[in-house]
């Protein structure tokens, strides 16, 4: 089991989890939820040793051994499949010795080590490395290709798959969906229901979380609190607890405001001075019930655009690619105003390809695009006017502070400065003390 006992977490001067008590049983998986910044990854970090407790204590069976995926990108000659099989350190371990007592040709340890490695089921260590990849979307060619040679993404991948090779009783995964397509998430999905140790999972994908967890463990406002069932479960409780505390809260403002109201009326009044100072005593002995809130008070809407033209988007036989390799081919589209379109297809397929060639950032190989009857290459400021884009890789000039940034961004697009709101934004996401830091 798994507990923590009036735990406390600091950041420097911040205290992000204060009092935490909480108990996790062997087999429970956990969906670990709460705003940026409030102090998941750094139970984490705790858990693996590389952050102390500010208060309290926690602990766990000393014969459990945890997974987690590494921060660091892999490198180095070694295969895809050799670099997963080192997750399972039981076997690597058994395999080395038995390496050296071969060429030893020791009898006696060989015989020993192998009915260890009969135990572990070890034998089947490489075709469970080798289905964990495939899962995660690595090809038979790809699993014997050397770890140097994978983009920074799918190494991610290669670390997400060896902490899962590891024989784990409790797994740490955080934010493990990303770098991952649909096929790979809904892989690990299946994997992870069919996991028999403890799970600790942070996650933003509310359909993930609803299928994996059966329990939430929310940190909000420096506490935290666990929920049994599903996401959807938590978020139907929350919101009835919410619902329930602002409703007891709003009734306290009234009751207050009436004794307010009679203290002040009837105070100096002789006859009804003594009652007046009664009500005075009561009122500074209740005890306060809070307002309800909630992670992320932020509301936005969009702003309807001057023109919609009928069609919104026209791809006509586009192509595009990257030196002789080509990645989109004969590509035709039509979105009309109000359409909604999912782009899915497995990595490379060239989704990312698309959406650059939309914002304007590749160029066509042949074929024409235009969005609001702008020619996205000849007219390309004012087709990228007409379209809003989150790019993966960081697109903000370091050497701009984030308030600066929003504000070219606003001025470059029109947006009235009346419309603006930097610094609504950056609160919601949590960036209102650091508006005036440089990136960089």
């Amino acid at each position: 089991m798994l507990k923590f006992q009036n735990v406390a977490i600091r950041r420097g001067p911040r205290e992000l989890i204060s009092g935490l008590d909480v108990q996790i049983g062997p087999g429970q998986k956990i969906g670990l939820t709460g705003a940026n910044g409030t102090g998941k990854s750094s139970l984490f970090a705790m858990i693996l040793g590389e952050l102390q407790t500010d208060q309290g204590d926690f602990s766990y069976p000393s014969k459990w051994t945890v997974g987690h995926v590494a921060q660091e990108t892999p490198s180095g000659e070694r295969s895809a499949l050799d670099f997963v099989l080192d997750g399972d350190v039981e076997w690597r371990d058994l395999t080395n010795r038995l390496q050296v007592a071969e060429v030893e040709q020791d009898g006696h340890l060989i015989s020993e080590l192998h009915e260890k490695m009969h135990v572990i089921i070890g034998y089947q260590a490489p075709s469970r490395a080798a289905q964990l990849l495939y899962g995660l979307g690595f090809s038979g060619e790809g699993q014997k290709t050397p770890v140097n040679q994978f983009s920074g993404g799918w190494r991610m991948r290669l670390n997400l798959a060896q902490a899962l090779m590891c024989r784990s009783d409790l797994l740490l995964l955080d934010e493990p969906t990303n770098h991952l397509d649909l096929d790979a998430v809904i892989w690990l999905e299946q994997w992870l229901c069919s996991y028999e140790g403890t799970l600790l999972l942070i996650s933003h994908e509310r359909e993930f979380l609803d299928s994996v967890v059966n329990r939430v463990l929310h940190i909000e406002n420096g506490g935290a609190k666990i929920y049994g069932g599903n996401y959807s479960t938590f978020e139907n409780t929350r919101a009835a607890q919410l619902a329930g505390q602002q409703a007891l809260y709003q009734k306290q403002q009234r009751e207050l405001a009436h004794i307010r109201s009679y203290v002040d009326r009837f105070r100096a009044q002789a006859t009804k001075a003594r009652q007046a100072q009664s009500r005075l005593k009561a009122l500074e002995r209740m005890e306060l019930i809070a307002p309800a809130h909630v992670d992320s008070p932020f509301e936005f809407s969009l702003f309807d655009p001057e023109r919609l033209p009928e069609p919104l988007l026209t791809i006509t036989n586009a192509e595009a690619g990257y030196g002789e390799v080509s990645v989109l081919k004969g590509l035709k589209m039509t979105l009309r105003p109000g359409d909604r379109l999912g782009l899915l297809g497995a990595n490379g397929a060239g989704k990312s390809t698309l959406i650059n060639i939309l914002a304007g950032l590749v160029n066509k190989t042949d074929g024409t695009a235009e969005i609001c009857g702008y020619n996205i290459e000849s007219q390309t400021r004012q087709a990228r006017a007409s379209i809003g884009i989150v790019p993966q890789e960081i697109a903000m000039d370091v050497y701009f502070t984030p308030l600066q940034a929003l504000e070219l961004q606003a001025g470059y697009y029109g947006v009235p400065k009346k419309e603006r709101r930097s610094e609504e934004i950056l609160s919601a996401l949590g960036l209102l003390d650091k508006k005036n830091a440089y990136v960089r």
